[in-house]
């Protein structure tokens, strides 16, 4: 992507009538996977839909400050809820919970068993069946959410990427899930790259650039080491598909702070100020992962072949077209989308 950035559009296409679905796993991870591209679309007037599979019930209180507040301490998930709500309302997009109860991070060696009847310990069908009846009913052109890592190996992320890869296979069958609705097929699957490698090389040099002390360089050196090995999550996917978010950052930093006791106002996602981070890098990163529609690489719209009516057309389609990996996405889907 390097070698076509100049020639990047710095905005998105006007984007009426079509639809994103971001499925994320918790309450916060909205904000900090994906929120500029999604305030990016919507302001082109595209219809986005956040699905929040967990309510985040296990997790604990990150900010030291919110520690003082009694309803943290008494109602942790209830606070949860109402900091969604002020996350969305800064993005301006819809929101639906899908309604599973948090796994937790478990930690240990050997690592112990997951809560009962938790998220990520259901069977697959399950957990997927309320994100069949979601597509079917919002009905969206393009669906985002993590790589088979979850980002990172999180019982919940990856349970979200499995669920994720399930509904964009059935959710266009008819034979599949008959009782949740009419099938609806959705274009084009993405993976978020938020953490992508070049964007915090972009921001280390960026911060050097003006003058200022780089927090990146232990972060940097530990993608080296990955890269050198060939192996980890840095170098799994590769960026296919680039989105300008320059103006939006602002956008992702008050869905950011919304969520006040998960992200510290003086921590890691505010390290770069808007400024620099916009001139080094005004772009989120996605790998597309499988598609129904031909995919001419890079891109720089998640919605590539699917405008003009493509996408509605493959969405009611009695016969979809079969999903295929697009070429520079590196790794093949197997059936279950690992």
């Amino acid at each position: 992507m390097e070698n076509v950035e100049n020639a990047l559009p710095e905005t998105l296409p006007e984007s009426t009538g079509l639809r994103i679905l971001a499925v994320h796993a918790h309450p916060d991870d909205e904000a900090s996977k994906g929120a500029a591209m999604m305030a990016a679309y919507v302001a082109a007037g595209a219809d986005v839909m956040v699905a929040t599979c967990t309510g985040g019930e296990r997790g604990d209180i990150l900010v030291k400050s919110a520690q003082e507040l009694a309803r943290a301490r008494r109602d942790l998930a209830g606070l949860r809820r109402e900091e969604m709500a002020n996350s969305v309302a800064a993005l301006g997009v819809q929101h639906r919970w899908i309604g599973y109860m948090d796994s937790g991070l478990p930690e240990g060696d050997p690592l112990p068993p997951l809560p009962f009847a938790c998220f990520a310990s259901l069977p697959l069908r399950t957990v997927a069946a309320p994100l069949v009846r979601l597509v079917r009913e919002f009905r969206p052109h393009v669906l985002v959410t993590y790589d088979e890592n979850g980002g990172y190996p999180h019982p919940d992320h990856i349970r979200t990427h499995e669920v994720s890869v399930e509904a964009f296979r059935a959710a266009g069958l008819a034979e599949e899930y008959p009782e949740l609705g009419e099938p609806w097929t959705v274009g084009k699957l993405y993976y978020d790259r938020g953490f992508a490698p070049e964007k915090f090389r972009a921001w280390h040099q960026g911060l050097l650039d003006a003058g200022m002390e780089s927090p990146f360089e232990d972060r940097l050196a530990w993608i080296e080491e990955q890269e050198r090995s060939g192996q980890g999550r840095a170098v799994r996917h590769q960026t296919t598909t680039r989105i300008p978010v320059g103006p939006f950052l602002d956008r992702r930093d008050a869905a950011l702070l919304a969520h006040r006791t998960q992200v510290d106002p003086e921590g890691f996602f505010f390290a770069v100020p808007p400024a620099i981070a916009a001139k080094a890098y005004p772009w989120e990163d996605y790998t597309l992962a499988s598609s129904r529609v031909e995919a001419t690489l890079p891109e720089s719209d998640l919605f590539d072949g699917l405008r003009d009516g493509v996408g509605d057309a493959i969405g009611r389609s009695a016969t979809p077209p079969q999903a295929h990996r697009p070429g520079g996405a590196d790794l093949p889907l197997d059936d279950s989308g690992h």
